[in-house]
């Protein structure tokens, strides 16, 4: 196992049986900072006392508890390059995403950093292939990372088929991939195990959650990086939007890639009292007419308990249905299920807003003016669906008992990106 670029613990080498440890340098875990704790791991300041005297962090224990005893290891011996990074992916982009791509090979080629700002279904991930071909061509490291678990499983197949001579590795939370490759696919907390190891990093869907709002990802991000950052997105949050006006290269695309417009939402007012125990007649009727016209139905809920009750009474009306939530450990088996059209109905939380690409799929967001859904996630949730050239239109419902100003602004959002 090629370990250049990587921090690990004690324990972490022991797991993976590492005896050469020659060329690796020892850290402190923390290390006091202006009288503060500081975790070397993640950079976080707010370390715990334990009852024994020693300090932990409790930002980054998910992957394995540090203390001010213990001593990572950094590896900072040179790569070895592995794969010819032969791109073998025969699509074509569009001048647009054409356009976007030469941006950002500008940007990695100048060392600058660049956010690719484009609607859901721009093609977002074919605009990547040529600059990361070129990067893995030039002996380079690249690491593709999201917030996300679905988003990876997503993107790794997409990958591997773009990149079929080169190995990649994919890595997130319960998959540990030990390949040696200069290609890495992977959730961004599995950043925390590299320091200074990789010439691009691509964060895709930047402004996800858990990333929004946990600044322990972003210096995650920060820490692994010797070159440029790329972050993409359909909804940059304020600070990349300021970034823009200090030197942040950018692409914007508002239209997808078959040149049709995003699917404009329908605010539907309805009482919701009943549900999840029961669905209105008037939803029912509209996932019978969404079935009816040969397609799959995607259903967001607020609330993880909802994902199950919703899909027991659609299965109660004769529909194949499945929920799915963050917690489910079947869930990436019930998505696959629902892509190849064994499930007419899946229903799930805002844990599927982002990165599932699903042909012919209406959407329908169920109390859609719950506090769960922002601006940004509803705009998400609405860009599921019209992902496919021959089903541009696929209809986009939100199921509401009162406005909202986060419906009404993503709503406007969608026509307004239509009309640029």
């Amino acid at each position: 196992m090629d370990l250049a670029g990587a921090q690990l613990t004690q324990s972490e080498l022991a797991r993976l049986a590492v005896s050469n440890i020659a060329q690796a340098t020892v850290v402190p875990a923390l290390v006091k900072d202006k009288g503060h704790w500081r975790c070397q791991r993640c950079r976080s300041q707010s370390p715990v006392a334990l009852p024994d005297g020693r300090y932990y962090c409790p930002e980054c224990v998910t992957l394995g508890r540090l203390t001010d005893r213990d001593s990572p290891y950094r590896f900072d011996q040179p790569h070895q390059p592995v794969g010819d990074g032969r791109l073998t992916w025969h699509g074509t982009l569009t001048p647009d995403q054409q356009a976007a791509s030469d941006a950002l090979m500008a940007s990695v080629t100048a060392g600058r950093d660049h956010l690719i700002w484009a609607v859901t279904g721009a093609g977002k991930t074919e605009m990547l292939f040529p600059t990361v071909a070129r990067l893995i061509q030039q002996q380079q490291r690249v690491a593709i990372v999201s917030p996300r678990i679905d988003v990876i499983r997503e993107l790794a197949p997409r990958f591997r088929a773009a990149f079929a001579t080169t190995p990649i590795t994919v890595r997130y939370g319960g998959h540990f991939d030990q390949t040696d490759s200069d290609l890495l696919l992977a959730t961004v907390h599995q950043l925390l195990r590299f320091y200074r190891a990789f010439d691009l990093i691509v964060v895709d869907e930047v402004d996800a959650f858990p990333m929004n709002g946990t600044p322990m990802l972003h210096q995650a991000v920060q820490q692994a990086r010797r070159g440029s950052v790329a972050y993409l997105t359909a909804t940059p949050d304020r600070v990349l939007k300021k970034a823009l006006h200090h030197g942040l290269g950018v692409s914007r695309l508002f239209r997808r890639f078959h040149g049709h417009p995003l699917p404009v939402p329908t605010i539907r007012l309805m009482n919701l009292q009943k549900v999840p125990r029961q669905l209105p007649t008037a939803m029912v009727t509209w996932i019978r007419q969404v079935l009816a016209t040969e397609r799959v139905c995607l259903l967001f809920v607020p609330k993880i308990s909802w994902a199950e009750q919703v899909a027991d009474v659609l299965r109660q009306l004769g529909l194949k249905t499945a929920g799915v939530a963050s917690t489910d450990p079947q869930r990436a088996e019930k998505v696959m299920a629902f892509r190849q059209r064994q499930l007419d109905v899946l229903v799930t939380t805002t844990i599927l807003e982002r990165g599932v690409t699903v042909t012919q799929c209406a959407v329908g967001v169920i109390a859609a003016a719950d506090r769960e859904f922002s601006a940004a996630a509803l705009i998400q949730i609405a860009g599921r669906a019209g992902r496919a050239a021959d089903s541009p239109d696929d209809p986009v419902v939100f199921f509401t008992d009162r406005y909202t100003l986060a419906l009404l602004v993503a709503k406007r959002q969608i026509v307004m990106m239509n009309g640029r």
